[in-house]
């Protein structure tokens, strides 16, 4: 395998998708995306391209075959939905033992749009906190989502005053 994250990012982004994070693993890859159709369910030539992606790398002996998890962001915190490809639909892909119409099958079967984020911590999901650290997006929303409860509909920030912190006019 000479595949490593900043070349499959590349490869990815070269396919069109608009990468936020990548994470590759022994056991598997680990993909975050923002989609260009943020509707309720993610686009299917997103997807589409994600797996192409990863059915050309293991064609070529770049990659072995191992369990794609894609998370699809609408924008940084909000995910769209989560889906996956397990390492054997790869192999068996790319072996012609099943067809391209069964294996887009089964991964549109995997799709997840109300996904539990916190089930795994070490999922798919964009990391936002810039750092390197393994912190899911969705993780930091929540102190987010405080800070925007706290705003009233004019930008005034209630908490901060409360707390003597400024944020008034």
């Amino acid at each position: 395998m000479t595949t490593d994250e900043s070349t499959l990012a590349g490869e990815l982004r070269a396919d069109g998708i608009d990468v936020a994070d990548v994470r590759v693993s022994p056991e598997r890859v680990a993909v975050a995306y923002t989609t260009t159709l943020p509707g309720e369910r993610p686009a299917h030539g997103e997807m589409g391209r994600v797996c192409n992606t990863m059915i050309d790398l293991v064609e070529a002996g770049e990659i072995e075959p191992r369990r794609v998890e894609a998370t699809s962001l609408r924008f940084e915190g909000n995910v769209q939905a989560t889906w996956h490809v397990e390492a054997d639909w790869l192999a068996a892909v790319t072996s012609y033992r099943i067809s391209e119409e069964e294996f887009s099958a089964r991964v549109l079967d995997t799709v997840e749009t109300d996904p539990d984020l916190d089930a795994d911590a070490d999922g798919p999901h964009a990391f936002a906190d810039g750092d390197g650290t393994d912190v899911p997006a969705a993780e930091n929303t929540d102190a987010d989502a405080a800070d925007d409860d706290a705003r009233n509909a004019d930008g005034h920030d209630e908490q901060a005053e409360a707390t003597g912190d400024g944020g008034g006019r």
